[in-house]
């Protein structure tokens, strides 16, 4: 897996924070960081799902949790999951002070309603 083109260790992750979602105004449950331009989207259980809409965009197949403690992979492709796989240039989450979910200010009263709606 290190050797995939789809994979770039030297490249920063985009933010802190789901681009799309910041740019809106919106929120997300957890977040998801791009193994080749390290673009941070939000995942399939957040409302918007800008992670796997970067991957129809893009086309770039890999993903790397971008939550604290998480260093697991996932190919779009392929639907693989992989434990673990090369290190990420830094940061390798959002900030553990960051709510989950978040950013705190954003997230709706009702936020696990929406998630199950």
């Amino acid at each position: 897996m290190s050797d995939d083109p789809a994979i770039d260790p030297e490249m920063p992750p985009s933010g802190a924070g789901c681009v799309e979602c910041d740019k809106a105004g919106g929120w997300w449950f957890h977040l998801r960081r791009c193994a080749q331009c390290g673009h941070v989207g939000c995942c399939d259980d957040s409302p918007s799902k800008h992670a796997t809409a970067h991957f129809h965009e893009t086309g770039h197949p890999l993903i790397r949790s971008y939550e604290p403690g998480e260093a697991w992979f996932w190919n779009f492709e392929t639907n693989e999951l992989y434990e673990s796989g090369p290190e990420l240039a830094p940061p390798v989450s959002h900030p553990t002070d960051q709510s989950v979910p978040g950013p705190a200010d954003r997230v709706p009263a009702d936020w696990a309603r929406t998630l199950r709606g």
